[in-house]
């Protein structure tokens, strides 16, 4: 991200569209020169004015409420100036276009937070949950924001570097004294110590888990033959027509997405093209548009016409294409129109994978489905304690973790103090990347470029 902490910058902070009220944010140096000149007159600090805007030229703009706040007593921790008018795309272009006129800029993506975080007012986990529980999908995914936002991701990340820190001293003191190193090595207290942060590291890791997955979701893939049912199983988790059903194979060629919410996951469905040996050139493209989707999918179902066949397994169904399913890929399969047959909803867990009996076309069976979704990507639908969590978050903790495991190592096996310490510091690094305490340019672009402007 390209910007200049010396710019005053401006942004719309509503929802472009029109509203009773929309909300214009400066913030920089220049705020109150700024204000001057579009009020007139520079407001009390804190206390909402109802003022006349006016541009460059002093013509009235809009009547409405504006807002100064003083640096460091700011979101961003600068001078912040907020213009509350009429929710109008006109006079809001009109207000940003004044604010430029006396001196701001256009801000970028995620700018207001980007400088909250440069100005120590949040740390970069906050940051995050800024834009999650403005894009939260579900009542629990809010909850677990908000506690993001409030920090109680970061006290429990803080705590955890805190013992780290000290259990390093420890470590790194017996070195720098040699002849106390043979007491130290023996010291059952380090090992201790050690298993009590692997715990609490742990502990954390489920957490930030199930906030991934409220936050980033499950993404399930959903594959068979043709005319399986894999489009109208789409269709009734999701509760729309967003796929044609019809009689005639080979009627999904693309891919198609939809989300949704169970009980507080979020879901990606993916629904692809019919698996058959022998399609046109068309299919055979959506073919492998799907084996690509199934790639990346935390999870595959594996529709089947249960009134056309028995056979459960997935390696004899689709044996043409299983060869190329990722390694260890959480598999269901779904033997679909029971009702054909007249056979009840059921459950049965097989070494590799898990069979539903199920009808789509009535809807017996689906509720099971969803049940056994959540349990199969781990889900907790108790949200109690957790906070939203990124994939990036989870990359550190593992690889905390693994810098942990490999201290240990080096402690017991070749009772070496120097390896240790600095299995103990990588993991330090690896979870200051969290909170941003250790975070390079590139990763801050790539995350406030994902907020919205005006944030």
């Amino acid at each position: 991200m390209e910007q200049n902490d010396a710019d005053t910058i401006v942004a719309e902070a509503t929802p472009r569209g029109r509203g009773g009220v929309g909300v214009v944010r400066i913030s920089g140096s220049k705020t109150t020169e700024i204000a001057q000149k579009i009020l007139g007159r520079l407001p009390s600090v804190g206390e909402a004015k109802h003022l006349l805007f006016l541009d460059k030229n002093n013509e009235g703009i809009d009547r409405g409420i504006a807002l100064l706040f003083k640096a460091p007593h700011s979101f961003t921790g600068e001078d912040v100036l907020e213009l509350q008018g009429h929710g109008g795309p006109v006079i809001m272009d009109l207000l940003v276009q004044a604010a430029i006129d006396a001196g701001a800029r256009n801000a970028e993506p995620g700018e207001f937070s980007l400088r909250a975080y440069l100005n120590n007012k949040i740390d970069l986990c906050q940051a995050e949950a800024i834009a999650d529980l403005i894009n939260a999908s579900s009542k629990e995914a809010a909850k677990s924001a908000l506690r993001s936002l409030q920090g109680v991701f970061s006290d429990a990340i803080q705590t955890l570097v805190e013992k780290l820190i000290k259990l390093r001293m420890h470590v790194e003191a017996a070195i720098d004294f040699p002849e106390e190193e043979i007491d130290f090595l023996k010291d059952d207290r380090i090992c201790v110590t050690l298993k009590a942060l692997m715990a609490e590291l742990e502990t954390i890791q489920e957490k930030a888990f199930q906030g991934s997955l409220r936050s980033d979701g499950a993404r399930v893939v959903i594959v068979g033959h043709p005319n399986a049912g894999k489009s109208s199983l789409l269709n009734a988790l999701s509760g729309t027509d967003a796929a044609i059903v019809t009689d005639i194979p080979g009627t999904t060629r693309d891919v198609l997405r939809e989300q949704i919410v169970i009980d507080g996951l979020l879901v990606q469905l993916v629904d692809t093209a019919g698996l058959r040996v022998g399609a046109d050139p068309v299919e055979k493209e959506g073919i492998a548009r799907a084996l690509k989707e199934v790639s990346l999918a935390d999870h595959v179902v594996l529709v089947v016409d249960g009134a056309t066949t028995t056979e459960t397994q997935p390696t004899l169904l689709f044996s043409e294409w299983i060869a190329v399913f990722p390694k260890n890929i959480g598999m269901t399969v779904l033997m679909n129109k029971i009702d054909k047959w007249g056979a009840m909803p059921s459950l049965n867990k097989k070494s590799d994978h898990t069979v539903i009996h199920l009808s789509v076309k009535t809807g017996e069976g689906l509720s099971l489905f969803k049940e056994h979704l959540k349990k199969s990507v781990g889900f907790d639908s108790v949200s109690e304690g957790n906070f939203m969590a990124r994939r990036r978050h989870l990359e550190a903790l593992s690889e905390a973790k693994q810098h942990l495991i490999a201290g240990e190592r080096q402690l017991h096996e070749f009772k070496a103090g120097e390896l240790l310490a600095e299995e103990l510091r990588l993991a330090q690094l690896a979870l200051d990347r969290i909170t941003g305490k250790f975070s390079s340019d590139d990763l801050l672009g790539k995350i406030f470029s994902e907020f919205c402007i005006g944030k």
